[in-house]
């Protein structure tokens, strides 16, 4: 077997070995708000593309979180695609280099969220893949959470670490965005045109008849002397 078969076993292993550690942390949490979401994976390559009997999607990972608390997110499953002798000895020009990651339902065979593409040295020897999955919260009047989509990034281990170099799992809770603040309707004309706003009148403008008016009144009354 390989050194990136041997590598892979390991930090699938090392997942592995951690889920009863995941289950004891989130066991102080709402067993109702526990979730666990299957990431699969398929070729997307023109090599898949012509191939006589396309592949199916398969299991990649499974990521346990707490909905409440979203760092809680483990990797407690893992199967890196391409693993075995058999399919490393027929790797050559028809080898995948593109995947399809995402979240998958394996009875309806439908995909139930978004999904994202991933280059296959993601997964390569040296790499620790990194998952980073949406949920949105309830709607209301709704007690259910949905998946927004999956992505993974293989990042290169360190050679110094000690701990943590396994599959790791990021949980993004989506916000609801702001509410736009929106201007004035535009009026048009009769004419289909914009409608060009009067200026406001001042006072003087809007009632100087009727000042004109109390002026007249106040010249032409009680202007004459009373005759002895």
């Amino acid at each position: 077997m390989k050194l990136s078969s041997i590598l892979s076993y390991v930090l699938a292993g090392s997942a592995l070995s951690g889920s009863a550690a995941v289950a004891a942390s989130l066991q102080d949490s709402d067993p109702n708000d526990i979730r666990a979401a299957s990431v699969y994976i398929q070729p997307v390559s023109a090599a898949a593309a012509t191939a006589s009997k396309p592949q199916q999607p398969a299991l990649l990972a499974e990521i346990r979180y707490d909905v409440l608390d979203p760092s809680t997110a483990q990797v407690v499953a893992y199967e890196p695609p391409g693993d075995g002798e058999e399919e490393d000895e027929s790797a050559g020009s028809d080898a995948v280099d593109l995947y399809r990651i995402g979240l998958y339902d394996p009875q309806t065979k439908q995909w139930l969220a978004g999904t994202s593409v991933a280059a296959a040295n993601n997964f390569a020897k040296g790499y620790s893949p990194h998952f980073v999955l949406t949920v949105a919260p309830p709607a209301i009047g709704s007690a259910s959470w949905s998946y927004l989509g999956v992505s993974v990034r293989g990042l290169a281990i360190d050679a110094g670490a000690t701990r943590d170099f396994g599959p790791q799992a990021t949980v993004v809770v989506a916000a609801k965005g702001a509410t736009p603040v929106l201007n004035r309707p535009v009026v048009l004309n009769p004419e289909g045109k914009k409608a060009v706003p009067e200026e406001e009148k001042s006072f003087l403008q809007k009632y100087w008849w009727l000042l004109g008016t109390i002026a007249v009144l106040v010249l032409t009354s009680g202007g004459g002397s009373e005759e002895k």
